[in-house]
């Protein structure tokens, strides 16, 4: 079975192109490009939103239920959903534990368009489900993360698009090195 995962993730990680368009560069006037020497192409989820999705996740800890925003973030909702239902968390590990501040997991992939500015309840509240990304606004992708408390600070530059509804304690236990055992997509 994790042959298959790595097959899937390999192949979609070849398929958006690391987020860049067909790895050519794009430089600027400096000579440097905008970010690691490529032109980005963002990439748009093909998954069609209903409107009542959550995930209910399950990990070596125990399951957290997330209730998603699809109305203040509808590409992050739909980009989660669609690797979610292709099996691409799927025995992933979490590789980032920080006590206080978040617990993350996922990997390299594409990058999608930024929505923090636009979604009104764009908040870190404990347990607040949202995409890591890099310096880029637009490079979120495949890493996500949940906060172990309010993290108001992020508010500005990173898009929250689920709210934990069950599974804080379970959040609270996580580590690094912690599986992800499986994400379902339900609708409720």
């Amino acid at each position: 079975m994790r042959h298959k995962r790595y097959n899937l993730r390999a192949q979609l990680m070849k398929a958006c192109a690391y987020c860049y368009n067909s790895n050519k560069y794009a430089l600027n006037a400096r000579g440097r490009n905008h970010m690691f020497g490529f032109k980005k192409e963002l990439y748009t989820p093909e998954y069609q939103l209903a409107g009542d999705e959550c995930a209910v996740i399950e990990t070596s800890k125990g399951t957290i239920k997330v209730k998603f925003d699809g109305e203040g973030a509808p590409i992050h909702v739909a980009n989660f959903c669609e690797l979610s239902t292709m099996g691409f968390y799927d025995g992933l590990k979490f590789h980032r534990y920080v006590p206080g501040f978040v617990i993350q997991a996922g990997g390299p992939g594409y990058c999608i368009k930024g929505e923090f500015a636009t979604n009104p309840r764009n908040s870190h509240v404990d347990g607040a489900l949202a995409m890591a990304r890099s310096m880029d606004p637009d490079s979120a992708g495949s890493q996500f993360y949940f906060c172990l408390g309010a993290q108001h600070n992020l508010d500005s530059g990173y898009t929250v698009f689920g709210t934990t509804v069950e599974g804080l304690d379970v959040i609270s236990q996580l580590r690094a090195g912690d599986e992800i055992v499986h994400v379902e997509i339900v609708h409720e």
